[in-house]
């Protein structure tokens, strides 16, 4: 990938030599210089990932790559137990992260199998859920929709309540529009295709 050597220049500079600290209410931690990284909870930071790890390509009939800013996703079929390409893949990427100093967090990687064959990532086992959330989207095992229905369900009658407390308070009807266009509407109308 070829970039502007400016660009470049403004990148370094955002990542190193910055010092980092934490803040919660009055209370401030001592500065701590980082040498590895970008700074958590940045707006840049998923967007550098993504160009950190765009050399990372995989396509076959079978398998591909799922990249949305920071999360990853394996996705494929494995057909008559032919599981071969799947773990590849998975070793591929792992050794792709390890050669590149990112280090994978197995405790956060999930499998979800509509099969049932494990898949081990630097000696430990991968969990295998019933269902997992990818990209603010439910997905379960069974290829349904219904755990991701109820889980909209419940953040929609959630928001709901607010709306009904607002207008409660005599709100006027254009910031009764926008709180539903906001808050409401993004909630039932996210990932709809």
């Amino acid at each position: 990938m070829q970039m502007d050597a400016p660009f470049v220049s403004w990148i370094e500079d955002y990542l190193t030599g910055q010092p980092q600290i934490v803040r919660l209410w009055s209370c401030v931690s001592d500065p701590l210089m980082s040498n590895t990284g970008a700074p958590q909870g940045t707006v840049l930071s998923p967007f550098l990932f993504t160009i950190y790890t765009a050399d990372f390509q995989y396509h076959s009939e079978s398998y591909h790559l799922q990249k949305y800013l920071d999360d990853i996703a394996i996705v494929g079929c494995v057909e008559n137990g032919q599981e071969e390409e799947y773990r590849d893949l998975v070793e591929s990427f792992v050794r792709w992260c390890r050669k590149n100093h990112l280090q994978l967090n197995v405790t956060k990687t999930k499998e979800m199998v509509v099969d049932f064959s494990k898949i081990c990532i630097s000696g430990k086992d991968v969990d295998i859920v019933p269902s997992y959330k990818f990209v603010g989207v439910q997905l379960d095992n069974k290829l349904e929709w219904s755990t991701n229905t109820d889980a909209v369900y419940k953040k929609a009658m959630s928001r709901l309540y607010f709306l009904r407390r607002l207008r409660s308070f005599s709100v006027c009807s254009r910031i009764l529009h926008m709180f539903y266009r906001s808050v409401m509407a993004s909630t039932i109308f996210f990932a709809v295709v």
